[in-house]
């Protein structure tokens, strides 16, 4: 008869409860944003889990507080055990950015710039500058650029939809170079290209001389931030394919490191 040792048992345990922890997790991310809950089925089918598996951990759950009922038919929300913890943490996202920001930089030789949304301008939040090149593309911290003619802006719109960007923005286009955008029909045309990769280009729409790249997403409180690169035109229509390689990677492998 085979004997167990017991590393073997503590072993099995320790998946178990590091499975339990990833399953509980998983289901708490399921509910985020979801102000009116969701029963135990809908549950189960985001998470690929068994209700019955999903029912045993919300059950768990809360009794910690961390999900409570949303509705008497059975629907669950995050519950203010959650909401405390989110109060009383302090995520530092600029220190979070920086080592994404700092490889983007390394395997592009180029300006890299880290923006965050506000009302309908994009304001610089931090920078890494390229010094592979004598000429390159530099921009204050704490300058804003309009959202309509920047890539990190156009990025950020193209998080709304058409309807919250015609609010935002018509009537307040206005031509900084011969290549702006001059009408709110011309953008949105030019958002839809952009939702299909998350890629967006400034085409010498801002500064003449400068193009860029940029792609924008959510940060964990639902904050819109942009990372672009800027690149003077003449070296930009060289690397611009490379450019918007390693841009749509970085984006890639930031957003799997935001959900862990």
């Amino acid at each position: 008869m085979t004997e167990i040792k017991d590393t073997d048992r503590q072993t099995t345990a320790t998946r178990q409860g590091i499975q339990v922890i990833a399953r509980a997790a998983a289901i708490l991310r399921a509910l985020e944003n979801e102000s009116d809950g969701l029963s135990l089925g809908k549950i189960a089918k985001r998470v690929d889990l068994p209700r019955s598996t999903v029912q045993r951990i919300v059950t768990a759950l809360a009794e910690e507080q961390m999900v409570i009922a949303a509705t008497p038919n059975a629907r669950v929300m995050l519950g203010p055990a959650i909401l405390r913890m989110a109060t009383n943490t302090h995520f530092d996202f600029g220190r979070f950015m920086r080592p994404h920001l700092e490889k983007l930089a390394l395997e592009t030789g180029e300006t890299v710039d880290l923006s965050m949304q506000q009302g309908d301008k994009m304001v610089f939040v931090d920078q890494i500058i390229a010094n592979q090149h004598r000429l390159r593309a530099v921009s204050a911290i704490g300058a804003s650029f309009p959202m309509f003619s920047s890539a990190n802006g156009k990025a950020a719109l193209s998080l709304l939809d058409d309807d919250e960007i015609t609010r935002m923005l018509d009537g307040e286009l206005f031509e900084e170079t011969p290549n702006t955008i001059q009408t709110v029909e011309e953008l949105l045309a030019d958002i839809a290209v952009i939702r299909e990769s998350a890629i967006s280009a400034d085409n010498e729409e801002h500064t003449e001389g400068i193009s860029a790249l940029g792609t924008a997403f959510h940060d964990p409180v639902g904050r819109v931030f942009a990372v672009s690169i800027p690149v003077p035109t003449t070296r930009f229509l060289r690397s611009q394919d490379s450019l918007r390689a390693a841009l749509s990677t970085f984006r890639t492998e930031l957003l799997v490191a935001l959900q862990r």
